[in-house]
């Protein structure tokens, strides 16, 4: 059928129950099929591709549940691919020449490649930081790691756009990632705008195979506390408190086994970006600077991609190395929430036997 679904006098057939739909609900009358069993069914393999539901409900031939490789199956057939800004010469490229034409004494280290995902007022502002982060993320997985390109997503090679993560979050639970985590959204985010944070992050993942982390910083009172909202209180860390959070993000990029400055100031490491949580927010930190104060004594600024930010404002900034630093870097005195999570991806694949343990979330905890 040609005709402009969006408008009203189109109509189209219900493939399960050959009804005349109106062509712009006629996804949402398919879909009602799978959860509504008095309705009529028609064998499954009449139904288009598109009307395949793999995010749960009634959906297979005689009634018996549509296994989980067909879900996914489906899914990696129908997920969109996002769309972004992409900078041409590449935004980390961008980033490390400002970085380089620095004088002051300073030692940083980046990540490698990353993509900016922007929220949009037309689609995620407000509530979509969380999903924006993960697609940075898996932007530098796909290109910095060629055994992620074989199996995150299904192997499709692009980030999808929010909606189609949201599908891959569910399957994630469905496979028993994050049982407690799946239960606090109602197993059900598609469609929504329900704020997610580190762990639906890592859980959505970890269903692919890969080690990813959490790191929870906060009052010793919230160490057992590993989850989507982090608690907001009014008490405040002193800036030396931070310094926990800022000496892990510097271990955490400058490993020695893989950083070598030598006469460089800046230099590229093999460590994710982190995906930085705190209440009411999130941002991509893809890396940090120690600058040498007078005294001798250290200080740290994170450098850090928000979401919130315009990619072409930030684009021109980097370009003529003027208020890029504004929009980037970030020192202590900008940590001013009492808790604080980050979440990375240790290299490599798990195991199947791994695979099991990782459905049980935990984190590393650090007292501010």
């Amino acid at each position: 059928d040609n005709r402009d679904k969006m408008d009203p006098d189109s109509w189209s057939t219900c493939p399960f129950c050959d009804s005349p739909v109106p062509s712009s609900q006629l996804q949402l009358h398919a879909n009602a099929h799978f959860h509504d069993p008095e309705l009529p069914q028609q064998p499954l393999q009449s139904l288009p591709s598109e009307y395949c539901n793999y995010y749960g409900g009634e959906t297979s031939r005689d009634k018996e549940e549509c296994s989980m490789d067909e879900k996914i199956s489906c899914l990696i057939g129908l997920q969109t691919r996002s769309k972004f800004y992409k900078v041409e010469s590449g935004l980390m490229t961008l980033l490390r020449n400002c970085l380089e034409s620095e004088t002051e004494n300073s030692k940083t280290v980046l990540s490698g490649y990353v993509d900016h995902f922007q929220s949009l007022d037309s689609e995620d502002a407000g509530w979509g930081c969380g999903w924006r982060n993960i697609q940075m993320l898996s932007s530098h997985l796909l290109a910095q790691r060629p055994e992620a390109r074989e199996v995150l997503f299904g192997g499709s090679g692009f980030v999808p756009d929010i909606v189609s993560l949201q599908r891959w979050l569910e399957v994630a639970w469905e496979k028993g990632f994050d049982a407690p985590g799946a239960s606090q959204l109602d197993h059900d985010v598609y469609g929504s705008k329900k704020w997610i944070g580190t762990t639906e992050c890592a859980a959505l993942l970890r269903s692919f195979g890969f080690r990813a982390r959490v790191v929870d910083f906060g009052p010793k009172e919230s160490q057992s506390v590993v989850g989507t909202n982090v608690d907001n209180t009014d008490d405040k860390a002193s800036s030396e408190a931070y310094q926990v959070l800022m000496d892990f993000v510097w271990n955490y990029f400058s490993d020695e086994n893989t950083v070598q400055f030598g006469l460089q100031h800046v230099v590229v490491g093999e460590k994710t970006p982190l995906y930085f949580q705190h209440d009411g927010h999130s941002r991509t930190i893809v890396g940090v600077q120690a600058k040498h104060q007078r005294d001798g004594i250290l200080t740290y600024n994170l450098l850090v991609l928000d979401p919130a930010h315009s990619i072409t404002a930030l684009e021109r900034s980097l370009k003529k190395k003027m208020g890029w630093q504004k929009l980037i870097r970030k020192g202590t005195n900008t940590l001013k929430k009492p808790q604080y999570q980050l979440c990375y991806v240790d290299p490599g694949i798990a195991s199947e036997e791994e695979m099991e343990k990782l459905k049980t979330m935990d984190s590393v905890f650090f007292e501010l």
